[in-house]
């Protein structure tokens, strides 16, 4: 029966409990409860949140100076982040929060409820208070006796900072209790923001998180301090510690959950999605121009603002150095096994460092200038290979290759990979010599082959990035050389060609990679070129592709004989490195999220042409895709008008690509020639007709079948002169789409809610945005 909000004696007792811990309340309110309560009186679950929250803003105000009040704040908090989950998960109580509580414990009521600010914003502004507050969760400035506690509405919260970086040389001596005490307030701030997990994705990306976006508004006027404060937190962590092995088993580290809740509600704050943002100009319209005089005013969301405003070298250095130690962490190898701690956050990381990238040039800048983007890059390529066959990780392999696609777009990656690479963290990969390149294609080249059927959709993507550096790439190792050869025999067998509609581009993409080295780089590229010209008859047979119906329906059966995507064989991987575990799939029960599909590539890049100076300049879309629908036949620009067949065929076309989705779809010599006679085999061809000859007559005047002879004559080698006019470099950069904003919700919510073990937060409750799956 229902409980009057006046009854004071009945209500304390849910927080005057002295030592309770958050597991306590969890085991000691257990959800079939809270659920019964929520559907037979609701006013009881109603009061209990008001007064909670009540005594969390009477926290705030008194500025918790007694241990009794600090004991009920964090009981209270404690108690929230149990019983919000439940809240969301159910429609009718959404709003609940957002709504007032007319006179309920006001003393009667008289007074003007015009003014009562919704429950959640009450219980924010609280929060917020209470994560700077002196002796509960900074140190107090203060240190006279009598009287002079320190009044919370008095103090400027941008001196209590939690961590020297961003904005802030003082670092406070370290205090466990006072890291405790934020970490329960920041997961209470986290189960605020999780009502994003009780709706179902939707394409529309104006539905914003009301919880975070009062939380990163002008309303928090701790929103500046607080940013700051998180930010420092996680990028100045240090997890190995003084350096003294086994220490992290000796000693509990205070710091760490704080960590991870701050890089978690750092990065749900930073959830926005900046492809729809365009800002008012002067006159009131929007402009989206980089040419802008001015910097426009910044989103609305003051934290996404704060990111997009840093631009100091030392700050760009500071961010970048802690993320990349903390990304290295799980490589770092000591000679004595477990002695040094491992974070478990990397996903958490790689998403503050995707928002770092879109949302401040500058810093992506900063990041090309130096070869430090290499300390990035290398645990990149360590979690895709090792996540390469684990089905719960399909995330993590997207996270990873979406960071690296928007990095590929900048000339400088592609020149900082040209860097030797010396470093030996054990990957199961082939042994090699040579550079960052070789290990990037090395590494792309075991996901394609050997990663899970899920990583599909990647390909495209993987290929893009290659295709992104290869004109800058000035020298392939051997091995790096025969794996892209050893791809493009994969994907141009026929059955591969013809047995999905858009499986010809993964071809597309690999000729641009040889055509861009061999007219960019020729010189330093004897191992491919030689690569290319062992391997000579897969390009041959490409050019000679059949394409009636017979043949097309004859490459198709062989599809039957093959299950497997792409052989391994004639692929001579040669022993992995030293010390190297072979990538495992998950462990059979796994849990793992469901995510949305991400775009295709044609909508996640746009084409820009990098001109003589090197300045890019951005394609007109209907310049660079010259499909045959929309246009007229004869821009086919194949060499000859077409007939008046042509537009027969486009309809034919145009419903096989729709049918293609209901997986109605087969192959037409008509289409196969529509792109066929697209493949830019010319560079190749030339260089063949020009070295082949002359390689073989080495070889038969001096009897030779030794590779390095006919290597030597290579790099003296020169095609000045020899070959087609070069192409312009297209370079494919990722362009901000709602499609990929909402990916990275679904992506980070569903982290979140797997990490959150301990206590499991919103474990069990009816979650919308993405489903929970077992491996």
């Amino acid at each position: 029966q229902p409980v009057e909000a006046t009854d004071d004696a009945f209500w304390d007792q849910f927080w005057a409990d002295t030592a309770t811990s958050v597991q306590d309340v969890f085991a000691l309110v257990p959800a079939a409860e809270i659920r019964a309560v929520r559907e037979e009186s609701p006013s009881n679950l109603a009061t209990l949140c008001y007064k909670a929250v009540e005594k969390l803003v009477q926290g705030a105000e008194s500025g918790c100076h007694t241990e009794k009040e600090r004991q009920i704040v964090l009981n209270c908090c404690r108690l929230l982040t149990r019983i919000l989950p439940y809240i969301f998960e159910d429609p009718d109580w959404r709003g609940f929060f957002w709504s007032t509580v007319p006179g309920a414990g006001r003393g009667g009521g008289d007074e003007d409820d015009e003014n009562a600010r919704p429950l959640a914003e009450s219980l924010l502004l609280a929060v917020t208070d209470l994560l700077f507050c002196p002796d509960f969760t900074v140190q107090s400035h203060r240190r006279s006796t009598v009287d002079t506690a320190e009044d919370i509405h008095s103090i400027d919260s941008c001196e209590y900072i939690w961590e020297a970086g961003v904005g802030f040389a003082h670092s406070p001596q370290p205090n466990y209790i006072h890291d405790l005490n934020r970490t329960e307030l920041l997961k209470l701030l986290l189960t605020c923001f999780s009502e994003a997990m009780y709706l179902p994705p939707s394409s529309d990306s104006s539905n914003t998180n009301p919880w975070v976006q009062f939380f990163c508004s002008t309303e928090n006027r701790h929103a500046l301090p607080l940013f700051t404060s998180l930010l420092n937190v996680v990028c100045a962590y240090d997890p190995v510690g003084y350096g003294i092995p086994y220490n992290h088993l000796l000693f509990s580290d205070y710091r760490e959950p704080l960590v991870e809740e701050a890089a978690q509600v750092l990065i749900v704050t930073l959830d926005y999605d900046s492809s729809t943002s365009s800002s008012p100009t002067v006159d009131g319209t929007t402009t989206g121009t980089a040419m802008d005089d001015v910097d426009p005013p910044g989103p609305d969301n003051l934290f996404v603002n704060y990111l997009s405003r840093i631009h100091r070298e030392e700050d760009f250095q500071f961010i970048l150095k802690g993320v990349a130690r903390l990304l290295s962490n799980p490589l770092v190898q000591t000679y004595l096994p477990n002695s040094a701690k491992k974070i478990q956050f990397h996903q958490e990381l790689l998403v503050l460092f995707w928002k770092l990238c879109d949302f401040n040039k500058k810093f992506l800048f900063f990041v090309l200038k130096s070869s430090d983007v290499l300390d990035i890059l290398v645990p990149i390529l360590y979690f895709l290979n090792d996540a390469r066959a684990d089905q719960s990780r399909v995330g993590l392999m997207h996270i990873g290759v979406f960071i690296l696609l928007l990095l590929s777009g900048e000339r400088n990656f592609g020149v900082r990979l040209n860097k030797p690479y010396s470093v030996r963290v054990p990957m199961d990969i082939p042994v090699f010599t040579g550079t960052h390149a070789d290990l990037l294609i090395i590494v792309f080249h075991k996901i394609i082959t050997s990663g899970h059927q899920r990583l599909q959709p990647l390909f495209d993507c993987l290929l893009t990035i290659v295709v992104n550096v290869s004109p800058y790439l000035k020298s392939l190792s051997m091995v790096a050389a025969n794996k892209l050869l050893h791809l493009l025999e994969a994907f141009s067998t026929t059955w591969f060609l013809f047995s999905a509609v858009q499986n010809h581009h993964l071809v597309f993409f690999l000729l641009e990679v040889f055509n861009n080295i061999i007219q960019y780089q020729f010189d330093g590229n004897s191992n491919l070129v030689y690569a290319v010209i062992r391997k000579r008859n897969v390009f041959h047979q490409l050019a000679n592709l059949p394409t009636d119906s017979q043949s097309i329906q004859k490459g198709l059966q062989r599809k039957k004989k093959t299950p497997e995507p792409i052989s391994r064989t004639n692929s001579q991987d040669g022993v992995s490195m030293e010390g190297s575990r072979p990538a495992a799939p998950a462990e059979p029960g796994t849990l793992k999220t469901s995510l949305v599909a991400t775009p295709g590539i044609d909508k996640l890049t746009e084409k820009s042409q990098v001109s003589e100076d090197g300045t890019m300049r951005s394609l007109e879309p209907e310049a660079s895709q010259l499909s045959p629908e929309g246009n007229p036949p004869a821009a086919l620009s194949d060499g000859e008008p077409w007939s008046g067949e042509a537009s027969h065929s486009q309809q034919d076309r145009r419903r096989l690509s729709s049918a293609s989705s209901s997986g109605q779809w087969t192959p037409t010599p008509d289409w196969v020639m529509s792109w066929k006679s697209k493949l830019p085999l010319q560079t190749i061809m030339r260089l063949l007709q020009v070295l082949v000859p002359q390689v073989e007559k080495i070889c038969i005047d001096k009897g030779l079948t030794d590779e390095s002879e006919i290597l030597k004559f290579l790099q003296h080698g020169t095609l000045v002169g020899l070959l087609p006019v070069p192409h312009p470099i297209l370079i494919r950069k990722y362009q901000a789409n709602s499609g990929t904003a909402m990916w990275f919700r679904t992506y980070m919510w569903g982290v979140i809610y797997l990490r959150n073990v301990d206590p499991p937060i919103w474990y069990d409750t009816d979650v919308k945005l993405f489903e929970i799956q077992r491996v």
